[in-house]
Parts: C-alpha cells; structure tokens; sequence
C-alpha cells in the first residue's frame, strides 16, 4: 500500500509542467537567474503582475524602466543592477514570437486630434 502510494505521488509530481516547478510562488516570477534582484527593486512599487504579463526585448524593458525612472519616481541603478534586471526580464520575459502583430508605424496610425502638431511647438 505505501509503495502504491509512494509510486501514485511520484507519477503525480512528474505530470506537474516544468515551468509551473519553477515559479517563485509569492510573485509568480519565473526562478531564474536575476529573479531575486527583478523581485527586490520591481515589486517595491508595483506588483509582479505588471512584468509577468508582459514581455519584449531588452530595449523595449530599458524603456520601460527610463520612462518610471522619468515619470514615476523609481530610483537609479547602477550598471550592474540595471544589467542583471534587463538580463532576467529579456531572458525570462523575452519577445513572444507570433503572439502579436509588430506594432503599427507612426505613419500607419490615424490622426490624433490630442497629439501636439510640430507646427505649433
């Protein structure tokens, strides 16, 4: 009886998907090396949420992080710190291929009447 039940737990272990194994259960952040740094200075401000639902290359998250550096108050890092996070998250929250269609140029997109016209700046 124990040897079927011993047996039944690891039949049932071996069905749980590898990625479900590896994510930290408090933030959802897939354990990978620089996760621990992306959970410290990330989480601070807002839930990991934000970075599990999305993704992109490692200059699409270098723009995020200048545009909270600039707008939303986060703190400077500095150049080792900064490449660790950007490590983790182009690594373990890279670009989706086929997922989404490549985003419209500025050309392709309609007017917008709230956007400043360059003629009166």
């Amino acid at each position: 009886m124990i040897r079927t039940a011993a047996l039944g737990l690891l039949l049932g272990l071996a069905a749980i998907p590898a990625a479900a194994a590896e994510l930290d259960p408090q933030t959802g952040f897939i354990i990978a090396p620089g996760w621990e740094t992306v959970r410290n200075n990330c989480t601070a401000c807002h839930s990991a949420k934000l970075v599990t639902q999305n993704s992109g290359s490692r200059e699409h998250w270098l723009s995020l992080i200048r545009w909270m550096q600039e707008k939303q108050g986060l703190w400077a890092f500095d150049a080792q710190t900064e490449d660790t996070i950007l490590s983790y998250l182009s690594t373990a929250y890279g670009p989706k291929t086929g997922a989404r269609r490549p985003p419209l140029r500025m050309d392709q997109l309609p007017e917008n009447p709230y956007r400043p016209s360059t003629e009166s700046q």
